[in-house]
């Protein structure tokens, strides 16, 4: 039914909750999993000389982050016997590089967890997961944790 799943994570809770389910699915379809993290590279204005250092610190902690958040994935699909394609994705806007990179790889399912955020707080962070859902060309099945 599913040929092959595309898992975003960051590694919070409800993500890892999204590989479970995907982890499942995957076996129970025979399925390819490919995890994803998306960096934000482009998250603050800077100015002047000191603007190229934060980027570049910036870029290197969140590259050690995303490729920490995907080796847990790899290793929670272990596991369960499964092997997974995973990707660092550069982009500005989070939704977006899922949703393009769903597209690209030729995804029929993206499964994302997602925090539950509300009132405030969404507002004030807004919602990847819920931007997902509104520009997806595929199923997407939420997970929480």
């Amino acid at each position: 039914m599913f040929n092959h799943i595309l898992v975003p994570i960051d590694g919070s809770d409800a993500s890892m909750a999204a590989v479970s389910k995907a982890s499942g699915l995957a076996l129970a379809f025979g399925s390819r999993i490919t995890l994803i993290h998306v960096i934000d590279n482009y998250p603050f204005i800077g100015v002047g000389a000191d603007y190229a250092l934060g980027q570049n610190e910036y870029l290197a902690a969140a590259t050690s982050s995303a490729n920490a958040a995907l080796a847990r994935g790899v290793a929670a699909l272990a596991a369960e016997g499964l092997h997974s394609d995973q990707r660092v994705i550069d982009g500005h806007v989070v939704h977006e590089g899922i949703v393009d990179t769903a597209n690209a790889l030729g995804c029929d399912l993206i499964v994302m967890g997602s925090h539950g955020r509300h009132g405030i707080e969404k507002l004030l962070l807004g919602s990847v997961t819920q931007r997902v859902l509104q520009d997806a060309h595929v199923p997407v099945l939420v997970v929480r944790s």
